[in-house]
């Protein structure tokens, strides 16, 4: 059999394309022996394969795929399944034409889990191969409705001369629509269109788009036509609700959101019109039994689940609810406080949990359900059982602390997890709570999708220095830096998470193993999952082990600044001018308002008329220590302040590998020491700056985010959402597009420079729309704290002359909501205060109350919980009329 495989494909010089397969004319499956394609002319590239019967025979299947370099030798792969051949269904020598499909195709999200599971139209297979037929046309129309079906029209008899009711029609195979066609002897060239009519047989559309030429003769070849998407246009629009499991209420509620609240939540988003629930992450952060866990991003394991979340009373059942009674009888009290009392919540599930196993304990290896769960689970969940127990037994997360077990390895899990060891059944605990937790949380997302509903999670960008996977395979990480964000109107002095930063060259080596075992156990319970700060893909912000404030990072990767562009610029200064504190007496009496005398205990004096921090204080951590060791007053904290601000008060960082070669501390034109500076210099280190942060860095961070991304979205079949808030680089929303991720546009967090707000109503259809976020105030708390910002709403984004209303009243909550459901985005997401805030009822007399986070503060206590139970919710008429009447009548 001779194939000549044929792509649509226009290129320009430097170009080019290759396809690989699995069979060894198209490199055996491996891609690096991928077969070069030759330029045919200006719209298709060509192969030629000749095969055997016996070929044939041991590869009864051809799979394939292409793959694109551009000029700047950038990889691209085509997208979707691979392309597949059954040779028992083709004809000797066929002529494949295919048609590219880019990465970023909008329709590939309509292959994900949320369209595949619930949104796209159910139907039965019709398809079924003709071999009298020599031409085969196959599209795709993923969001086509149940009540719809597809004609191919064209510009002869056969194909019903551009009269739709006329054309061929199409039969489903289970993914594609196919038309099977006789060879046609009285056209030597075929222009078409795909069609909808409906199940009557009558005409409803055209695709868009100009006309398909099949341009080969029709009258002795063998064809198939591989045409992509139908460019149909539809598109799917649905409205979704932010809220932690957390803040859940409910009347079966133990003092915090459970799994198995979720459910009950469905009811209600079900009952107007929600079509998506985001919870944030739902990881165990269990570090030090205080309220200092509460924080959901630090997560101790990326893969167990958080025992805040499991309901006792479900474990219990109605044959062992006795033996907890004592325990549920603070259920009530737990439920009146206004949120989370998380160290008196976690104190009694705990303690549940211990009695409930001590009962259950002897059934629980005879459970098949559970002994799948183990073996499935066996690799991450015996390692983290192991570390919970080492935790609580030494007392502390931090292995150095530790007498045995501070150096991992598999005979220690054996020696520790077996049945013979004394500590078994404090490890074999952890399964059990695991277990069920597993049950509840897969039963909720079950019961959201029977009600058409996705569940949409939440990967955080981090993990807890101190946990499981940090334990289990340090070398994937950073140890020595710490992750968060540079300065911003959220936060003037940065942001340090504390997390590790990844080691992506060795996570490279193993493709990402550990991040796609994450992508596999999200998807055991959620459709979608938004991918927390994916800038850090591209590059993260990097802050070294003794420093505390987020100022003292920088980003990496970054192209440094090296010596010789200091001396081209004219900037002729010291490497410690540049790079150590600079702290002199004039220095010292600005930043001290008066307490020189105070600043100078800590500094002593250098040759040049300066200060130096003594050995004692170099670092922000050394001085944290000091302060943690006295008396916490207000003297104390502002003096700590003002010696943090010292330690930060430098141009530029070394950096910590590569000789004569630095990188900039942000917002350099702040400090001190740039004051001190002549105004020729301070004018070339602006240069330098601008150049550092905003051109010379885009390359580096696309081919970053470029190799590790793609891999990463082909592992996972859910739809993903990039968290692109904050200092976004250049490259990132072109590279968002490429892939096809789902971006955020935050109304009052506009990425166009000069713009106050970005307007819901201009966003790309691939991208989640939203007012607000667990990072920021509510609307109503964001309305009062920045006067300025909110008349200038009033008037420029509502349209409203005259001053503001002091609060954020119910029509300035609804005109702002409304705006975002109008949004042409995919994904119109709320917070459920900011629903809440429509109806006076439902509103917190304090809208600081409503607040989530406050990313500034690193000890912020998470607790919101809603102001009553969903139950009660349910029996909003107004309000729940109101809502739903906003999504539908918005096409939601």
């Amino acid at each position: 059999m001779l194939l000549s495989l044929y792509l649509r494909f226009s290129t320009k010089p430097g170009q080019n394309l290759k396809i690989a397969g699995n069979i060894p004319q198209l490199g055996g499956g491996n891609f690096a022996d991928a077969v070069p394609m030759i330029y045919h002319d200006q719209q298709h590239w060509r192969v030629d394969i000749q095969l055997s019967s016996n070929e044939i025979k041991k590869f009864p299947l051809l799979q394939y795929t292409y793959i694109y370099t551009d000029d700047q030798g950038n990889i691209v792969e085509d997208w979707g399944e691979y392309r597949r051949i059954d040779w028992m269904n083709t004809m000797p020598d066929t002529i494949v034409l295919d048609t590219w499909i880019d990465m970023g195709s909008i329709e590939n999200n309509f292959y994900t889990t949320p369209f595949k599971e619930l949104y796209a139209s159910k139907r039965k297979k019709t398809f079924k191969r003709s071999k009298s037929k020599h031409i085969l046309l196959k599209v795709f129309a993923p969001l086509l409705g149940k009540e719809e079906q597809l004609v191919v029209v064209g510009n002869n008899k056969y194909f019903g001369n551009w009269t739709p009711e006329k054309g061929v029609k199409m039969n489903y195979d289970g993914a594609a629509w196919i038309a099977q066609v006789d060879k046609l002897t009285d056209a030597s060239f075929l222009e078409y269109k795909y069609c909808v009519l409906n199940k009557d047989g009558a005409f409803l559309r055209y695709e868009h788009g100009s006309n398909r030429v099949l341009s080969q003769p029709l009258n002795d070849t063998s064809f198939l036509v591989q045409d992509g998407f139908a460019r149909l246009v539809d598109r799917f629009r649905g409205t979704g609700l932010a809220i932690p499991v957390f803040s859940l209420r409910t009347k079966k509620s133990f003092g915090v959101g459970e799994f198995n609240d979720i459910k009950t939540l469905v009811d209600w988003a079900s009952k107007v019109s929600i079509k998506m629930i985001q919870l944030l992450p739902v990881n165990d952060t269990i570090s030090t039994h205080t309220k200092a866990d509460s924080y959901p991003y630090a997560a101790i394991s990326a893969f167990a689940l958080h025992p805040l979340y499991v309901s006792i009373e479900a474990i219990a059942g109605t044959k062992h609810k006795k033996i907890i009674s004592k325990i549920i009888s603070q259920k009530s009290a737990l439920n009146e406080s206004e949120g989370v009392c998380y160290e008196q919540v976690m104190q009694f599930k705990l303690q549940a949990l211990n009695m409930l196993f001590d009962a259950q304990e002897h059934n629980l290896f005879d459970d098949e359900e559970f002994l799948e769960f183990f073996q499935k689970n066996k690799a991450w969940l015996e390692p983290y059982a192991v570390f919970s127990f080492l935790r609580d037994h030494y007392k502390s997360p931090d292995i150095a602390n530790w007498e045995e077990g501070n150096v991992f390895s598999q005979s220690l899990i054996k020696k520790f997890s077996s049945k013979k060891s004394l500590h078994y059944k404090k490890i074999a605990l952890h399964y059990f709570i695991q277990f069920h937790l597993h049950l509840q949380l897969k039963a909720a997302h079950e019961y959201a999708n029977k009600n058409g509903i996705v569940l949409k999670g939440d990967i955080a960008i981090g993990v807890n220095r101190n946990g499981v996977d940090t334990w289990i395979d340090p070398s994937l990480y950073h140890l020595d830096m710490q992750a968060g964000a540079p300065p911003d109107d959220f936060a003037v002095k940065g942001q340090n998470w504390g997390f590790p930063t990844y080691n992506w060259a060795t996570m490279r080596k193993n493709n990402y193993a550990w991040w796609k075992q994450r992508f596999e156990q999200m998807s055991n319970y959620f459709d979608a999952f938004r991918i927390d700060h994916i800038l850090g893909f591209f590059r993260i912000w990097s802050i070294p082990i003794d420093a505390v404030e987020g100022i003292m990072g920088r980003f990496v990767p970054a192209i440094p600044i090296v010596q010789k562009e200091l001396d081209n610029k004219g900037i002729h200064l010291t490497v410690d001018r540049l790079c150590a504190p600079y702290i002199n007496d004039a220095v010292l009496w600005e930043i001290s308002g008066g307490n020189e005398a105070g600043l100078k205990k800590f500094l002593h004096p250098t040759s040049d008329g300066c200060y130096a921090f003594k050995a004692e204080f170099d670092s922000q951590r050394k001085i944290e220590k000091h302060f943690n060791a006295l008396e916490e007053n207000d003297e104390h904290t502002e003096l700590k302040k003002v010696l943090f601000n010292l330690h930060s008060n430098i141009i530029l960082h070394k950096d910590p590998s590569r000789k004569n070669q630095y990188h900039f501390r942000f917002n350099v034109h702040q400090t001190l020491s740039f004051h001190h500076l002549p105004s020729n210099v301070q004018q070339s280190l602006i240069e330098l700056y601008n150049d550092y942060f905003f051109q010379r860095q885009e390359h580096v961070w696309r081919s970053e985010a470029m190799e590790k991304l793609p891999s990463l979205k082909r592992s996972t079949e859910m739809l993903i959402c990039g968290e692109d808030l904050g200092m976004v680089p250049h490259c990132v929303p072109d590279v968002m597009a490429h892939l096809g991720f789902l971006c955020m546009e935050v109304q009052r967090m506009p990425k166009q420079i000069n713009t106050q707000f970005f307007d819901p109503a201009h966003a790309s259809y691939l991208s989640v729309v939203t007012p607000s976020t667990h990072d920021m105030s509510t609307i109503r708390e964001w309305w009062l704290e920045d006067r300025k910002s909110s008349q200038d709403f009033y008037n420029q984004e509502m349209w409203q002359y005259g001053d503001a209303p002091h609060d954020a009243n119910v029509h300035v909550v609804k005109s702002i909501l409304l705006q975002h459901i109008s949004s042409p985005a995919m994904w119109a997401v709320f917070q459920i205060q900011d629903l809440f805030a429509m109806d006076e009822s439902l509103r917190l007399s304090d809208p600081h109350q409503e607040r989530i986070n406050i990313p500034g503060d690193p000890k912020h206590y998470w607790r919101y919980r809603i102001p009553l139970n969903i139950e009660d919710l349910q029996q909003k008429k107004e309000f729940n009329e109101l809502l739903k009447h906003f999504i539908i009548s918005n096409g939601r």
